[in-house]
């Protein structure tokens, strides 16, 4: 019986592990393939876009000096024995050298005339054979190309200076790369008469390298195979992988690859690809570790899945088997567990025993399911209201709940609100406390609003949703209702949130299926943000009907006037003269206000003077006895107005404001250093401080770190341990006694904190000053 048994465990363990196994490895395998390949086809990219942004560079030089070389004033110098005394046609030489156009960094460009036996650079215009590096030239000249890149640094004569370039100019960096063309450019020729030959910085063309490429470097050989733009050590580093690249490039043919190599006794892959514009070829090389470590979090979780995987085939199988085998016996053996007693096995009277328990259990957990549905009675009823907004409702259904959970009975009308934050950039919050706040919405709503008059308020996606009752049939009255109750839920936000929210009130409707349209009505109306701005209530009827109304402009300009004044308060003068902007651009720009832009504008500065009134400063310090509404109402042009705000209103609030703000830093920097001098030995902390200021911690760290040059834990430390030395030198305390006193619950971190701020422990400082007590009393 008991080889049956084994025997039907192992043919399930068998069934479930072997499939299990196969596809665990085979999922392993294509997927570490897919990954090597889409890195690869990732980096090979990159690599194109590398090669792309190194030629555009390349290019552009080339077509400046291929113009230059064609133009009028080149070919007309090329044509004549320039001499010292052709100044100004050498100085527009020099010029034309010194504009060419490119975007990496030009260090010489030089003008050689073969025949007249001159050359005009970037410094002065000399003959070719009195220049110490003339042989660079004639290297140029016998080349088989008429244009073509030279990796190739110019040779460096005794002075120091580099070859071809004349000793009164300023020197090339060593590190350069050179374009030549031939003049003329057609035909090919090894004895021109002149070329044109630019030299330009190669740190340029490594920043053009692909500065995305975080899991490898990226570097370029030229067609020699030496990678000229990299160091010494990098030469030096990557030799045997540049030679492997060369021979697959010159010898095999391949202009573009993959290889695998060994660098550093690291395995890397190697990504090459060879222009065909100038035969350049650009290498990436990856490490290989880095390409497949994601394949080993996917290994070792295909690994964690078999084995979970196994086990739950090893579970099912163990009791599948003694089910099937001994079902009967299974039951005996629970109820027997169960009563705690070893009744004979034979008897049935057990088997009813165990029946029995079960059906009195699933008695007791229905009461206690019952029990637990009343106590989540209101997440049930924002549930349902929640199946109400999707529509999964009908209306029989959610009346049938009504009676049942207690909804809103008797109305006539319903409505549906829906507020959404409008920013968190400028508030005190982070974005990841969104739901967190809506959900903080959520409960102001249902608190401030009596339950008889809306159902239970809930959460969809990024907004917060209320469906209101309403008992009036008159379209007014309900336009009235459902606006000053948005108007009520927006203040009460504002005022114990410090968010800045807008509503969308959908029409009034008779029916509980039409709440679907009705919140699509509400969020349709918040669409309107975008062109009116934030912090706004909107009817969709009113947007429905056209009436964009009046109202909702001049809403726009509050809400701007609201934000100028918030700018001038946190003493931002660029921001509040662009929102000035805009708010002159909104006034100036409407017909209907052509005729009262002077009464706006007069407004708007009685609200900006109140800020002075507000922070107790004397107008005049301001305005300084200028008749501001005459001088106001003269102005006539935009600009005039911009500049008087700004100059006679803006900058003298901020200059205020800013010397205030200075003068209460000093006063907060001083009472909390009291406040540390005298509670020192207690548990002080940042926090502690600013709920005895009534600031925010953030704002006193600031503060004091701005006025004491030191935060607030670093001035708090040094001043315990000098407190600590003074213990030491005038109590008998012990080391721990004085450590614990302040506050060092560890008395090897106020030991190492002692030994920092003053160079030794204080069981040696108290040792040197006995040893000073004793040498004094001898």
């Amino acid at each position: 019986m008991r080889t049956y048994l084994l025997r039907l465990l192992g043919f399930s363990l068998l069934l479930g592990a072997l499939p299990t196994i196969c596809i665990g490895f085979a999922s392993y395998y294509l997927a570490k393939h897919d990954m090597e390949e889409k890195v690869n086809e990732g980096n090979m990219q990159l690599l194109m876009q590398t090669q792309m942004r190194v030629e555009q560079t390349l290019k552009s030089l080339e077509m400046s000096v291929t113009q230059l070389a064609n133009s009028s004033l080149v070919q007309t110098a090329m044509n004549g024995l320039l001499t010292g005394e052709d100044f100004v046609q050498v100085r527009d030489l020099t010029t034309e050298l010194t504009n060419l156009q490119t975007t990496a960094v030009i260090k010489q460009a030089s003008l050689v005339n073969f025949e007249k036996d001159w050359v005009v650079n970037l410094g002065v215009m000399k003959k070719l054979s009195e220049m110490a590096g003339k042989d660079e030239f004639y290297d140029y000249a016998a080349m088989p190309m008429s244009m073509f890149w030279s990796t190739k640094q110019p040779a460096v004569n005794n002075s120091g200076q580099a070859a071809g370039i004349d000793a009164d100019a300023m020197p090339p960096a060593a590190d350069t790369i050179s374009l030549v063309e031939k003049i003329p450019l057609l035909p090919r020729t090894n004895e021109p008469r002149g070329l044109l030959a630019v030299h330009i910085s190669a740190a340029d063309l490594r920043d053009a390298l692909a500065p995305d490429n975080r899991l490898g470097i990226n570097y370029i050989l030229d067609s020699s195979g030496q990678a000229f733009l990299s160091s010494r050590e990098q030469k030096s580093s990557y030799a045997d992988i540049n030679r492997d690249i060369f021979e697959r490039v010159t010898l095999q043919g391949q202009k573009q690859g993959y290889m695998n190599a060994e660098w550093n006794d690291k395995d890397v892959a190697v990504l090459y690809r060879t222009s065909g514009y100038n035969g350049w070829t650009y290498v990436s090389v990856v490490s290989i570790a880095d390409i497949t470590k994601d394949t080993q979090k996917i290994a070792m979780f295909t690994l964690l899945a078999c084995a979970i995987i196994l086990l739950v085939v090893l579970i099912i199988g163990y009791f599948g088997s003694r089910r099937m085998y001994l079902p009967i016996r299974s039951l005996f053996e629970l109820t027997r567990a169960m009563e705690g007693d070893s009744p004979s096995p034979g008897g049935r009277r057990d088997e009813l025993a165990y029946i029995k328990e079960s059906i009195e259990t699933l008695a007791v957990s229905r009461s206690r399911l019952e029990e637990q549905m009343q106590g989540q009675s209101a997440h049930l009823k924002e549930f349902f209201v929640l199946k109400l907004f999707t529509g999964q409702m009908t209306d029989e259904d959610f009346l049938y709940r009504s009676r049942m959970y207690g909804f809103p009975s008797g109305w006539r009308r319903l409505g549906v609100l829906t507020l959404q934050i409008d920013n968190l950039q400028e508030t005190r919050y982070q974005e990841q406390d969104r739901e967190l706040l809506l959900f903080a919405v959520n409960n102001i709503v249902g608190e401030l609003l009596p339950v008889e008059s809306r159902f239970s308020p809930i959460l969809f996606g990024q907004s917060q949703a209320t469906l209101l009752a309403l008992t009036s049939d008159q379209p007014e009255a309900l336009k009235r209702q459902m606006g000053e109750t948005a108007e009520l839920i927006k203040q009460k936000v504002e005022q114990y949130l410090q968010l800045k929210v807008s509503i969308g009130i959908s029409r009034a409707y008779d029916s509980l299926s039409g709440t679907v349209k009705a919140y699509g009505e509400s969020l349709a109306a918040l669409k309107c943000r975008i062109s009116l701005g934030e912090e706004l209530i909107i009817h969709y009827e009113d947007l429905e009907s056209g009436e964009t109304a009046e109202s909702a402009v001049y809403s726009h300009l509050k809400l701007m006037e609201e934000q100028l004044v918030q700018a001038l308060q946190e003493m931002k003068l660029d921001k509040a003269v662009e929102v000035f902007r805009q708010y002159l651009s909104a006034v100036l720009s409407k017909d209907s206000f052509m005729n009262e832009h002077h009464m706006l504008l007069i407004q708007l500065m009685s609200r900006v003077m109140r800020i002075v009134q507000d922070q107790g400063m004397p107008m005049n310090k301001v305005l300084d006895g200028d008749n501001a509404v005459e001088r106001l109402l003269k102005l006539q042009t935009r600009e005039e107005i911009a500049l008087w705000f700004q100059s006679r209103l803006f900058a003298p609030i901020v200059k205020l404001l800013s010397e205030k703000a200075d003068k209460q830093y000093i006063n907060i920097a001083d009472r909390i250093v009291r406040m540390i001098h005298d509670q020192y030995d207690g548990e002080i902390t940042l926090e502690s401080c600013a709920a005895a200021l009534s600031f925010h911690p953030v704002y006193l760290s600031r503060v004091f770190k701005k006025e004491m040059g030191v935060s607030f834990s670093e001035y708090l430390s040094e001043y315990r341990m000098n407190m600590a030395k003074v213990m030491l030198e005038t109590t008998t305390l012990k080391i721990s006694e004085i450590g614990e006193k302040l506050q060092y619950k560890n008395i090897s971190a106020f030991i190492r904190t002692f030994r920092k701020a003053f160079g030794t422990t204080p069981g040696h400082y108290r040792e040197l000053l006995d040893k000073e007590a004793l040498e004094s009393r001898r």
